[in-house]
Protein backbone atom coordinates (compact mmCIF):
# COMPACT_ATOMS: atom_id res chain seq x y z
CA UNK A 1 0.00 0.00 0.00
CA UNK A 2 1.24 3.19 -1.02
CA UNK A 3 1.77 6.46 1.67
CA UNK A 4 -1.49 8.48 2.20
CA UNK A 5 -1.24 11.94 3.15
CA UNK A 6 -3.21 14.94 3.12
CA UNK A 7 -4.38 15.53 -0.52
CA UNK A 8 -4.21 11.81 -1.34
CA UNK A 9 -7.02 10.53 -3.45
CA UNK A 10 -8.23 7.81 -5.04
CA UNK A 11 -9.41 4.05 -4.05
CA UNK A 12 -6.46 3.64 -2.16
CA UNK A 13 -7.94 6.04 0.37
CA UNK A 14 -11.55 4.55 0.20
CA UNK A 15 -10.18 1.64 1.57
CA UNK A 16 -8.34 3.73 4.43
CA UNK A 17 -11.06 5.70 5.16
CA UNK A 18 -13.51 2.45 5.80
CA UNK A 19 -10.64 0.90 7.99
CA UNK A 20 -10.51 3.52 10.34
CA UNK A 21 -14.05 3.56 10.67
CA UNK A 22 -14.09 0.04 11.49
CA UNK A 23 -10.98 0.29 13.89
CA UNK A 24 -12.23 4.03 15.52
CA UNK A 25 -15.63 4.40 14.89
CA UNK A 26 -14.94 7.34 12.69
CA UNK A 27 -17.83 8.15 10.59
CA UNK A 28 -15.66 9.14 7.70
CA UNK A 29 -17.46 9.37 4.07
CA UNK A 30 -15.21 6.57 1.97
CA UNK A 31 -15.42 9.47 -0.50
CA UNK A 32 -11.44 9.07 -1.51
CA UNK A 33 -10.59 12.35 -0.78
CA UNK A 34 -7.73 12.47 1.96
CA UNK A 35 -8.50 15.85 3.79
CA UNK A 36 -8.99 17.38 7.51
CA UNK A 37 -11.02 14.59 8.88
CA UNK A 38 -9.81 11.70 7.82
CA UNK A 39 -6.41 13.20 9.13
CA UNK A 40 -7.42 13.53 12.41
CA UNK A 41 -8.89 10.22 12.27
CA UNK A 42 -5.30 8.87 10.99
CA UNK A 43 -3.90 10.98 14.19
CA UNK A 44 -6.20 9.15 16.63
CA UNK A 45 -5.76 5.74 15.42
CA UNK A 46 -1.91 6.37 15.94
CA UNK A 47 -2.12 7.54 19.16
CA UNK A 48 -3.95 4.47 20.25
CA UNK A 49 -2.02 1.85 18.75
CA UNK A 50 1.67 3.93 20.08
CA UNK A 51 2.33 5.05 16.78
CA UNK A 52 3.66 8.34 15.61
CA UNK A 53 0.76 10.44 15.15
CA UNK A 54 1.97 12.54 12.52
CA UNK A 55 -1.50 11.47 10.46
CA UNK A 56 0.44 10.42 7.96
CA UNK A 57 -0.73 6.57 6.47
CA UNK A 58 2.28 4.54 6.15
CA UNK A 59 3.88 1.34 6.42
CA UNK A 60 3.30 0.99 9.73
CA UNK A 61 -0.01 2.74 10.45
CA UNK A 62 -1.14 0.30 7.36
CA UNK A 63 0.11 -2.82 9.66
CA UNK A 64 -1.81 -1.50 12.18
CA UNK A 65 -4.86 -1.28 10.31
CA UNK A 66 -4.46 -4.78 8.90
CA UNK A 67 -7.63 -6.42 10.39
CA UNK A 68 -10.18 -3.88 9.59
CA UNK A 69 -8.93 -4.46 6.02
CA UNK A 70 -8.39 -8.16 6.21
CA UNK A 71 -11.38 -9.24 7.96
CA UNK A 72 -9.60 -11.03 10.71
CA UNK A 73 -6.44 -10.63 13.11
CA UNK A 74 -4.05 -12.89 14.44
CA UNK A 75 -3.33 -14.31 18.01
CA UNK A 76 -0.87 -16.09 20.05
CA UNK A 77 -2.45 -18.31 22.90
CA UNK A 78 -1.87 -17.19 26.09
CA UNK A 79 -2.45 -19.36 29.14
CA UNK A 80 -5.94 -19.43 30.49
CA UNK A 81 -7.58 -18.02 26.68
CA UNK A 82 -10.45 -20.08 25.52
CA UNK A 83 -12.39 -19.89 22.16
CA UNK A 84 -15.26 -18.36 24.19
CA UNK A 85 -13.22 -15.58 25.76
CA UNK A 86 -11.73 -14.63 22.84
CA UNK A 87 -14.40 -14.53 20.53
CA UNK A 88 -16.30 -12.23 23.56
CA UNK A 89 -12.90 -9.86 23.53
CA UNK A 90 -12.52 -9.48 19.21
CA UNK A 91 -16.13 -9.74 18.14
CA UNK A 92 -16.26 -13.03 16.73
CA UNK A 93 -17.72 -15.90 17.23
CA UNK A 94 -16.49 -19.59 18.74
CA UNK A 95 -17.94 -20.96 15.34
CA UNK A 96 -16.12 -18.67 13.17
CA UNK A 97 -12.96 -19.29 14.96
CA UNK A 98 -13.49 -23.33 15.09
CA UNK A 99 -13.72 -22.95 10.92
CA UNK A 100 -10.46 -20.69 10.39
CA UNK A 101 -8.69 -22.76 12.92
CA UNK A 102 -9.12 -26.45 11.85
CA UNK A 103 -6.15 -27.64 13.45
CA UNK A 104 -6.80 -26.58 16.76
CA UNK A 105 -8.87 -28.41 19.84
CA UNK A 106 -10.69 -25.47 21.77
CA UNK A 107 -10.14 -28.16 25.45
CA UNK A 108 -6.36 -28.15 24.64
CA UNK A 109 -4.59 -24.90 22.77
CA UNK A 110 -1.07 -25.22 22.82
CA UNK A 111 0.12 -21.55 24.85
CA UNK A 112 2.15 -19.80 21.36
CA UNK A 113 -0.31 -21.12 18.88
CA UNK A 114 -1.06 -18.92 16.36
CA UNK A 115 -4.92 -18.52 16.08
CA UNK A 116 -7.32 -16.59 13.62
CA UNK A 117 -9.83 -14.61 14.96
CA UNK A 118 -12.57 -13.57 12.33
CA UNK A 119 -13.75 -10.33 12.73
CA UNK A 120 -17.30 -9.39 12.50
CA UNK A 121 -17.49 -8.08 9.01
CA UNK A 122 -17.71 -9.29 5.24
CA UNK A 123 -14.04 -9.96 3.75
CA UNK A 124 -15.51 -8.87 0.27
CA UNK A 125 -15.26 -4.89 0.13
CA UNK A 126 -18.41 -3.72 -1.91
CA UNK A 127 -19.28 -0.31 -1.20
CA UNK A 128 -15.95 1.52 -2.54
CA UNK A 129 -14.29 1.49 -5.78
CA UNK A 130 -12.13 -1.24 -6.45
CA UNK A 131 -8.29 -1.09 -6.98
CA UNK A 132 -5.97 -4.46 -7.64
CA UNK A 133 -4.39 -4.38 -4.37
CA UNK A 134 -7.80 -5.20 -3.00
CA UNK A 135 -8.32 -8.42 -4.72
CA UNK A 136 -4.81 -9.79 -3.16
CA UNK A 137 -6.28 -8.60 0.42
CA UNK A 138 -9.81 -10.23 -0.65
CA UNK A 139 -8.35 -13.80 -1.14
CA UNK A 140 -5.57 -13.33 1.83
CA UNK A 141 -8.68 -12.76 4.14
CA UNK A 142 -11.12 -15.48 2.17
CA UNK A 143 -8.64 -17.97 2.76
CA UNK A 144 -8.04 -17.03 6.34
CA UNK A 145 -11.50 -17.39 7.35
CA UNK A 146 -12.32 -20.45 4.93
CA UNK A 147 -9.12 -22.31 5.22
CA UNK A 148 -10.88 -25.21 2.35
CA UNK A 149 -10.31 -22.60 -0.50
CA UNK A 150 -7.47 -22.45 -2.39
CA UNK A 151 -5.71 -19.58 -4.00
CA UNK A 152 -2.77 -19.28 -6.34
CA UNK A 153 -1.20 -17.54 -9.38
CA UNK A 154 -1.47 -17.96 -13.25
CA UNK A 155 0.48 -15.59 -13.92
CA UNK A 156 1.66 -11.75 -14.19
CA UNK A 157 0.63 -8.92 -15.61
CA UNK A 158 2.61 -6.17 -17.72
CA UNK A 159 3.44 -4.23 -14.78
CA UNK A 160 4.34 -7.24 -12.67
CA UNK A 161 0.99 -7.34 -10.75
CA UNK A 162 -0.49 -11.07 -9.81
CA UNK A 163 -3.06 -12.35 -11.67
CA UNK A 164 -4.49 -13.88 -8.95
CA UNK A 165 -6.83 -17.63 -8.38
CA UNK A 166 -9.81 -18.67 -6.14
CA UNK A 167 -10.73 -22.46 -5.96
CA UNK A 168 -13.97 -23.42 -3.99
CA UNK A 169 -14.92 -27.20 -4.10
CA UNK A 170 -13.25 -30.85 -4.51
CA UNK A 171 -15.61 -31.87 -7.28
CA UNK A 172 -14.57 -33.66 -10.49
CA UNK A 173 -17.22 -30.76 -12.93
CA UNK A 174 -14.31 -28.51 -13.21
CA UNK A 175 -15.63 -24.72 -14.22
CA UNK A 176 -13.66 -21.79 -14.31
CA UNK A 177 -15.39 -17.74 -14.22
CA UNK A 178 -13.00 -14.93 -15.16
CA UNK A 179 -13.58 -11.09 -14.81
CA UNK A 180 -11.97 -8.30 -15.64
CA UNK A 181 -10.65 -8.89 -18.97
CA UNK A 182 -11.45 -5.06 -19.92
CA UNK A 183 -10.45 -2.27 -17.21
CA UNK A 184 -13.05 -0.25 -16.80
CA UNK A 185 -15.55 -3.31 -16.51
CA UNK A 186 -13.73 -3.60 -12.94
CA UNK A 187 -16.97 -4.02 -11.25
CA UNK A 188 -17.20 -7.89 -12.33
CA UNK A 189 -13.97 -8.57 -10.17
CA UNK A 190 -16.13 -8.01 -6.95
CA UNK A 191 -19.00 -9.54 -8.25
CA UNK A 192 -17.06 -12.57 -8.48
CA UNK A 193 -15.03 -12.81 -4.71
CA UNK A 194 -18.72 -11.87 -3.19
CA UNK A 195 -20.00 -14.88 -4.38
CA UNK A 196 -17.41 -16.79 -2.89
CA UNK A 197 -18.01 -15.47 0.03
CA UNK A 198 -21.12 -16.38 0.16
CA UNK A 199 -20.64 -19.62 -1.36
CA UNK A 200 -18.05 -20.84 1.59
CA UNK A 201 -19.89 -19.15 4.10
CA UNK A 202 -23.28 -21.04 3.36
CA UNK A 203 -21.21 -23.94 2.73
CA UNK A 204 -19.59 -23.72 6.21
CA UNK A 205 -22.84 -22.97 7.32
CA UNK A 206 -25.04 -25.65 6.25
CA UNK A 207 -27.27 -23.96 4.20
CA UNK A 208 -28.11 -23.43 0.53
CA UNK A 209 -27.52 -20.90 -2.53
CA UNK A 210 -30.34 -20.24 -4.59
CA UNK A 211 -32.37 -23.23 -3.66
CA UNK A 212 -29.23 -25.52 -3.89
CA UNK A 213 -26.90 -26.77 -0.71
CA UNK A 214 -23.85 -25.27 -0.86
CA UNK A 215 -21.97 -28.37 0.14
CA UNK A 216 -23.15 -29.97 -2.35
CA UNK A 217 -22.00 -27.94 -5.33
CA UNK A 218 -18.65 -27.65 -3.63
CA UNK A 219 -18.70 -31.80 -3.40
CA UNK A 220 -20.37 -31.86 -7.12
CA UNK A 221 -17.87 -29.16 -8.29
CA UNK A 222 -14.65 -27.65 -8.06
CA UNK A 223 -15.30 -23.77 -9.22
CA UNK A 224 -12.10 -21.48 -10.33
CA UNK A 225 -12.17 -17.81 -10.09
CA UNK A 226 -9.59 -15.53 -11.53
CA UNK A 227 -10.85 -12.59 -10.97
CA UNK A 228 -8.64 -9.43 -11.98
CA UNK A 229 -7.10 -10.47 -15.13
CA UNK A 230 -6.23 -6.83 -16.17
CA UNK A 231 -4.82 -5.55 -12.76
CA UNK A 232 -3.15 -2.72 -14.68
CA UNK A 233 -6.06 -1.25 -16.56
CA UNK A 234 -7.90 -1.25 -13.50
CA UNK A 235 -5.82 0.90 -11.14
CA UNK A 236 -5.44 3.09 -14.18
CA UNK A 237 -9.18 3.52 -14.67
CA UNK A 238 -9.95 3.99 -10.51
CA UNK A 239 -7.09 6.50 -9.60
CA UNK A 240 -4.92 3.96 -7.81
CA UNK A 241 -2.30 4.32 -11.01
CA UNK A 242 -1.89 8.32 -11.02
CA UNK A 243 1.41 9.11 -11.99
CA UNK A 244 4.98 7.21 -13.50
CA UNK A 245 6.29 6.02 -16.79
CA UNK A 246 3.61 3.80 -17.38
CA UNK A 247 0.70 6.95 -16.34
CA UNK A 248 2.05 8.73 -18.95
CA UNK A 249 2.40 6.40 -21.37
CA UNK A 250 -1.10 5.49 -21.14
CA UNK A 251 -1.99 9.12 -20.84
CA UNK A 252 -0.22 9.60 -24.38
CA UNK A 253 -1.90 6.70 -25.72
CA UNK A 254 -5.73 7.80 -25.12
CA UNK A 255 -4.28 11.44 -26.46
CA UNK A 256 -4.59 9.78 -29.70
CA UNK A 257 -7.91 8.61 -29.77
CA UNK A 258 -9.73 11.22 -28.01
CA UNK A 259 -13.27 9.33 -28.54
CA UNK A 260 -12.24 7.32 -25.71
CA UNK A 261 -12.16 9.90 -22.25
CA UNK A 262 -9.23 9.33 -19.72
CA UNK A 263 -8.78 7.38 -18.19
CA UNK A 264 -12.80 5.83 -17.90
CA UNK A 265 -12.81 5.07 -20.91
CA UNK A 266 -9.95 2.86 -20.96
CA UNK A 267 -10.67 -0.88 -21.88
CA UNK A 268 -7.06 -1.96 -22.45
CA UNK A 269 -4.22 -3.28 -20.59
CA UNK A 270 -1.77 -0.81 -19.57
CA UNK A 271 0.30 -1.08 -22.94
CA UNK A 272 -3.03 -0.13 -24.76
CA UNK A 273 -3.66 -3.77 -26.17
CA UNK A 274 -7.68 -5.31 -25.57
CA UNK A 275 -7.20 -8.58 -23.68
CA UNK A 276 -10.42 -9.96 -25.23
CA UNK A 277 -9.19 -9.42 -28.65
CA UNK A 278 -5.95 -11.13 -27.74
CA UNK A 279 -7.02 -14.88 -28.24
CA UNK A 280 -6.48 -17.00 -31.37
CA UNK A 281 -10.00 -17.52 -32.64
CA UNK A 282 -9.97 -15.79 -36.20
CA UNK A 283 -8.00 -12.92 -34.82
CA UNK A 284 -7.22 -11.85 -38.13
CA UNK A 285 -10.90 -10.64 -38.78
CA UNK A 286 -11.02 -9.04 -35.17
CA UNK A 287 -7.42 -7.34 -36.87
CA UNK A 288 -9.69 -6.20 -40.33
CA UNK A 289 -12.99 -5.15 -38.39
CA UNK A 290 -10.98 -3.03 -35.61
CA UNK A 291 -8.62 -1.47 -38.60
CA UNK A 292 -11.57 -0.72 -40.26
CA UNK A 293 -13.01 1.49 -37.55
CA UNK A 294 -9.02 3.27 -37.38
CA UNK A 295 -8.04 1.72 -34.66
CA UNK A 296 -4.38 0.47 -35.72
CA UNK A 297 -2.54 1.26 -33.32
CA UNK A 298 -2.23 0.99 -29.60
CA UNK A 299 -5.44 1.97 -27.81
CA UNK A 300 -7.43 2.76 -24.84
CA UNK A 301 -9.75 0.00 -26.44
CA UNK A 302 -10.13 -2.67 -29.65
CA UNK A 303 -6.70 -2.61 -30.38
CA UNK A 304 -6.35 -6.03 -31.17
CA UNK A 305 -1.91 -6.01 -30.81
CA UNK A 306 0.28 -7.03 -33.41
CA UNK A 307 -0.30 -10.81 -33.16
CA UNK A 308 -2.50 -13.43 -30.71
CA UNK A 309 -1.49 -13.69 -27.21
CA UNK A 310 1.86 -11.23 -27.30
CA UNK A 311 0.05 -9.81 -23.70
CA UNK A 312 1.07 -11.71 -20.54
CA UNK A 313 -2.28 -11.79 -19.20
CA UNK A 314 -4.14 -13.13 -22.13
CA UNK A 315 -1.22 -15.57 -22.33
CA UNK A 316 -1.50 -16.54 -18.76
CA UNK A 317 -5.47 -16.94 -19.33
CA UNK A 318 -4.52 -19.19 -22.30
CA UNK A 319 -2.59 -21.22 -20.38
CA UNK A 320 -4.44 -21.73 -17.19
CA UNK A 321 -7.59 -22.61 -19.21
CA UNK A 322 -5.66 -25.30 -20.11
CA UNK A 323 -3.76 -26.70 -17.21
CA UNK A 324 -7.44 -26.46 -15.47
CA UNK A 325 -9.51 -27.87 -18.52
CA UNK A 326 -13.00 -26.93 -17.03
CA UNK A 327 -15.91 -28.40 -17.95
CA UNK A 328 -17.79 -24.94 -18.63
CA UNK A 329 -16.43 -21.16 -18.97
CA UNK A 330 -17.87 -17.68 -17.70
CA UNK A 331 -16.32 -14.74 -18.86
CA UNK A 332 -17.81 -11.83 -16.75
CA UNK A 333 -17.83 -8.37 -18.51
CA UNK A 334 -20.43 -4.90 -18.42
CA UNK A 335 -22.78 -3.94 -19.93
CA UNK A 336 -26.38 -5.04 -21.30
CA UNK A 337 -27.68 -7.82 -19.54
CA UNK A 338 -26.55 -9.94 -22.19
CA UNK A 339 -25.64 -13.96 -22.38
CA UNK A 340 -23.31 -14.35 -25.50
CA UNK A 341 -23.01 -18.60 -26.02
CA UNK A 342 -22.19 -19.32 -29.33
CA UNK A 343 -19.13 -18.74 -32.26
CA UNK A 344 -19.13 -19.76 -35.50
CA UNK A 345 -20.83 -22.99 -35.05
CA UNK A 346 -17.80 -24.20 -32.49
CA UNK A 347 -20.31 -24.18 -29.89
CA UNK A 348 -21.72 -28.01 -28.86
CA UNK A 349 -25.62 -28.65 -28.75
CA UNK A 350 -26.30 -28.18 -25.10
CA UNK A 351 -24.92 -24.29 -25.10
CA UNK A 352 -28.20 -23.06 -26.10
CA UNK A 353 -30.28 -24.65 -23.76
CA UNK A 354 -27.85 -23.70 -21.03
CA UNK A 355 -27.73 -20.22 -22.34
CA UNK A 356 -31.60 -20.33 -22.19
CA UNK A 357 -31.54 -21.52 -18.34
CA UNK A 358 -29.17 -18.55 -17.84
CA UNK A 359 -31.55 -16.38 -18.89
CA UNK A 360 -34.42 -17.87 -17.07
CA UNK A 361 -32.75 -17.24 -14.31
CA UNK A 362 -31.36 -14.36 -14.92
CA UNK A 363 -33.62 -12.25 -16.71
CA UNK A 364 -30.79 -11.27 -19.11
CA UNK A 365 -31.38 -11.57 -22.71
CA UNK A 366 -29.75 -14.28 -24.97
CA UNK A 367 -28.20 -12.65 -28.40
CA UNK A 368 -25.29 -13.37 -31.05
CA UNK A 369 -22.49 -11.13 -30.92
CA UNK A 370 -22.42 -8.64 -33.55
CA UNK A 371 -19.89 -8.79 -36.07
CA UNK A 372 -17.73 -5.68 -35.50
CA UNK A 373 -17.28 -6.83 -32.01
CA UNK A 374 -17.22 -10.67 -32.50
CA UNK A 375 -14.08 -12.33 -32.57
CA UNK A 376 -10.53 -12.91 -30.89
CA UNK A 377 -12.45 -12.98 -27.87
CA UNK A 378 -11.82 -15.30 -24.36
CA UNK A 379 -14.87 -17.06 -24.98
CA UNK A 380 -14.72 -17.36 -28.67
CA UNK A 381 -11.21 -19.27 -28.25
CA UNK A 382 -12.14 -21.63 -25.60
CA UNK A 383 -15.45 -22.77 -27.84
CA UNK A 384 -13.16 -22.78 -30.86
CA UNK A 385 -10.30 -25.67 -28.50
CA UNK A 386 -12.54 -27.22 -26.31
CA UNK A 387 -16.20 -27.36 -28.19
CA UNK A 388 -17.33 -27.01 -24.62
CA UNK A 389 -19.74 -24.35 -23.35
CA UNK A 390 -18.62 -21.26 -22.98
CA UNK A 391 -20.52 -17.88 -21.90
CA UNK A 392 -19.80 -14.31 -22.08
CA UNK A 393 -22.14 -12.74 -19.08
CA UNK A 394 -22.45 -8.76 -19.71
CA UNK A 395 -23.66 -7.93 -16.86
CA UNK A 396 -25.67 -4.49 -15.13
CA UNK A 397 -27.15 -1.65 -17.35
CA UNK A 398 -25.29 1.72 -17.94
CA UNK A 399 -22.55 3.11 -19.17
CA UNK A 400 -18.56 1.74 -18.04
CA UNK A 401 -17.47 1.97 -15.69
CA UNK A 402 -20.71 1.13 -13.51
CA UNK A 403 -20.24 2.57 -10.10
CA UNK A 404 -20.65 0.77 -7.47
CA UNK A 405 -23.57 1.85 -6.44
CA UNK A 406 -25.39 -0.77 -8.85
CA UNK A 407 -23.57 -3.29 -7.40
CA UNK A 408 -26.61 -5.29 -5.30
CA UNK A 409 -28.78 -4.85 -8.10
CA UNK A 410 -26.45 -6.48 -10.49
CA UNK A 411 -25.18 -9.45 -7.54
CA UNK A 412 -28.68 -10.23 -7.03
CA UNK A 413 -29.39 -11.10 -10.63
CA UNK A 414 -26.19 -12.65 -11.86
CA UNK A 415 -25.87 -15.02 -8.60
CA UNK A 416 -28.34 -17.85 -9.93
CA UNK A 417 -26.09 -17.61 -13.58
CA UNK A 418 -22.82 -18.28 -11.25
CA UNK A 419 -24.75 -21.49 -8.90
CA UNK A 420 -26.27 -22.66 -11.83
CA UNK A 421 -23.01 -22.81 -14.15
CA UNK A 422 -21.17 -24.95 -11.65
CA UNK A 423 -24.19 -27.08 -11.79
CA UNK A 424 -25.23 -27.98 -15.45
CA UNK A 425 -22.65 -29.98 -17.37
Amino acid sequence: MRTLRTGSRGPAVQLLQLALNRAEGAALITDGLFGPATREAVRRFQRRENLSADGVAGPETHRALQPWVLGYRTHRVERGDSWWALARRYGSTVEAIALANPALQPENLPVGARLILPLAFPVVLTGIDWFSTLTAICIRGLTARYPFLASGQIGRSVMGKPLWSLRLGQGENRVLYNGEHHANEWITTPLLLRFAEELAAAAAAGEALEGHSAAEILDYASITLIPTVNPDGMDLVTGELQEGERYEQARQIAGRYPRFPFPSGWKANIRGVDLNLQYPALWEKARENKFAQGIISPAPADFVGTAPLTEPEALAMRDATRRLDPALTLALHSQGEVIYWEFQGYQPPESRQIARAFAQVSGYAQETVPDASGYAGYKDWFLQETRRPGFTLEVGQGVNPLPIGDFEGIYRKLRPILVLAALVT
